[in-house]
């Protein structure tokens, strides 16, 4: 079978010189989704793809009961990337059709998006889920794993859960894939050897070897059920200690069929707890990592990076506040293979990037070699597995990469600090690491806690580029993005953000709320607020992901029930003037989405400004044969 993937043509807009990169990535469908607000009105949107000429227009076909295909729009759509149809009777079972029309010629629809008879209005998709027993959903991921052009979800299902500094025992993770009408596709049960939290099991969901389906690549050990219900290694093997710690036994990294769930390939994890023993004693692991207990040993990132430019891999992490240790790996042809390990203790120069790394990174070409590197918190790993740079300003709770300041060449980052000193948040060049403003922590509370939050979105369109702000640490106020002070108060809310409404701006994500920021009276105003739903990872409060994985170029957000029994989808309804490409078709959004499960969930950005003032994003792909 001939699959396909999607070879992409990436552009910065405001360096002076770019470089093409060519990537493949996952070819997607159109989307489509049909909202029904009332007895008659139903909202259509869809996808803009980057594949699509710049002159592509559309046309929308609805089919009633069992009668012939209606088109609806007068004459092809080429401002927007939906459609209100305020003809659509409750009482019959109504389908949608979305045609592209490209010179004049319409072009094969996609699948069609159906609502049945009397299916009562409502905000949201829902997707039944089969928890386990004890388990609640927690985070997902977005991926196309059975090759439809459909994104499907793999849920991380989480029982008794501890951060790695809390003593005791937790329950196996487990990863479920879903479709999204509730289809359970497989459950994969990581083992009493994979102990439960934040900083445990990062899962990466991606087509890493380009035959149309994403995989799923996570850190295993002993005793690891696949979706086959194959075990990995010794199905008795029991290492946790009577602290509820793994700090014994073999470490395994694996690749999953993203289908089937099946095991495909399975290695030893790199790095180790200690380079000279698989059994190491607690003073062994306190001088290589810090402490002796299993807090720091056990501090994991991952992410997928296109190192070469053209090929998604996998980077596995280790450690953050000491030892910093990342490994990249391929899945090609069938076979894993390494492709390189940074190590800050290997050199005595490259310690300088010990104790940079957060609780989450981001990815994206930041030096416009065409080819990615590592955002690692305070310090970037190039795409060849050696340092870039390092502020030195240590560890920190949030991270923001894309174009903040489109008034300036290249990308930035936004980035805080658990420290008291000048640096409790620090904006900068994201390929040079130079400092570009910071603001300093004021010491209040237990020493060497600064800031636990901080976001940067453009949410005030009477200063171009994003504002910034944090929580904690006596940092107060709204920062344009030359560090400047505009507002005395900024949105209590801290967390996350969305692109909902149809603006410009982004909006702020909380718990189960969607607010507005009303720059002029300095005060969040709720949009939306998902009643029978609840947020996951406790003062964290994020959703179980958002994404664009629906309709037009906003976001989706996905949250889970009250009662644990079901993933809600909301998409927004909101008409919008804009119409942009979908940012799963921008390298550096798509990687966010991958990367957006990992320890502290950040929102992703595009790898251009987006805001007010912006300019049009550019082509970014062409669909080539695999």
């Amino acid at each position: 079978m001939i699959r396909h993937s999607i070879l992409v043509l990436l552009f910065t807009i405001n360096i002076l010189t770019p470089v093409t990169a060519q990537r493949y990535m996952e070819k997607i469908d159109r989307g489509v989704v049909a909202v029904r607000q009332d007895t008659k009105k139903v909202f259509i949107s869809w996808r803009l793809l980057g594949t699509d000429p710049e002159n592509v227009a559309f046309n929308i076909y609805r089919t009633s009961g069992k009668g012939t295909a209606q088109k609806l729009n007068s004459k092809p759509i080429g401002d927007v990337t939906f459609f209100v149809d305020e003809s659509a009777d409750i009482a019959q079972t109504c389908s949608w059709t979305v045609r592209p029309v490209i010179e004049g010629r319409e072009q094969q629809a996609d699948r069609a998006v159906t609502l049945q008879a009397n299916e009562q209005p409502q905000p949201y998709l829902s997707v039944p889920m089969k928890t386990p027993a004890g388990y609640t959903p927690n985070d997902a991921s977005a991926g196309d794993l059975d090759g439809d052009g459909i994104y499907d979800l793999v849920v991380h299902m989480t029982g008794r859960a501890h951060d790695n500094s809390h003593k005791g025992p937790t329950d196996p993770p487990i990863l479920q894939g879903y479709k999204l009408d509730g289809t359970l596709l497989w459950e994969i049960n990581l083992g009493v050897n994979i102990r439960e939290g934040a900083h445990y099991t990062q899962f990466m969901v991606y087509d890493l070897d380009g035959d149309g389906r994403a995989e799923i690549a996570c850190k295993t050990a002993d005793g690891t059920k696949d979706g086959k219900g194959k075990v990995i290694g010794n199905a008795s093997a029991n290492y946790v200690n009577g602290d509820g710690y793994i700090l014994k036994g073999p470490e395994y990294f694996t690749i999953f069929n993203g289908l089937t769930g099946e095991a495909l390939a399975t290695t030893d994890y790199i790095p180790a707890r200690h380079p000279q023993t698989s059994n190491p004693t607690p003073d062994q692991l306190k001088a290589v990592w810090g402490d002796g207990y299993g807090n720091r040993v056990d501090r994991f990132l991952a992410c997928i990076a296109y190192l070469d430019g053209q090929h998604p891999s996998v980077v596995m992490t280790r450690g953050y506040y000491t030892r910093t240790v990342l490994a990249a790996w391929n899945w090609r042809n069938g076979k894993l293979s390494h492709v390189w390990t940074f190590d800050s203790d290997a050199t005595e120069a490259s310690r300088i990037y010990s104790g940079q790394g957060n609780h989450n990174l981001s990815v994206g070409d930041v030096d416009n070699d065409g080819k990615d590197e590592i955002i690692y918190g305070a310090c970037v790993i190039d795409d060849n597995g050696t340092g870039l740079y390092s502020t030195g300003l240590g560890h920190g709770d949030a991270l923001h990469f894309s174009d903040l300041d489109p008034d300036r060449p290249g990308l930035e980052v936004f980035d805080i600090q658990e420290r008291f000193d000048d640096a409790g948040a620090h904006f900068r060049d994201a390929r040079t690491g130079e400092i570009l403003w910071k603001k300093p922590s004021v010491k209040a509370g237990k020493d060497g806690e600064g800031p636990g939050r901080g976001n940067s979105f453009d949410i005030d369109p009477r200063y171009r580029g994003h504002e910034s702000w944090v929580q904690g640490a006596g940092i107060t106020g709204l920062f344009n993005a030359k560090g400047e002070k505009i507002a005395d108060n900024a949105p209590a809310a801290c967390n996350f953000g969305v692109w909902w409404d149809g603006d410009l701006l982004r909006e702020i994500l909380d718990q189960n709320i969607i607010s507005k920021w009303d720059w002029q009276a300095s005060e969040l105003k709720p949009m939306l607020t998902a009643t029978e739903c609840t947020s996951n990872n406790g003062t964290k409060a994020t959703p179980v992901l958002s994404a664009d994985i629906l309709g037009d170029w906003r976001e989706e957000v996905i949250w889970r029930t009250s009662d644990n029994t079901a993933l809600h989808i909301y998409t927004t309804t909101i008409p919008t003037t804009y119409r942009f490409t979908t940012p799963m078709h921008d390298p550096v959004y798509r990687l966010g989405i991958a990367w957006q499960n990992v320890g502290y969930n950040q929102p992703p950005h595009v790898g251009y400004y987006f805001g007010e003032g912006m300019l049009k994003p550019p082509p970014r792909i062409q669909i080539r044969v695999h």
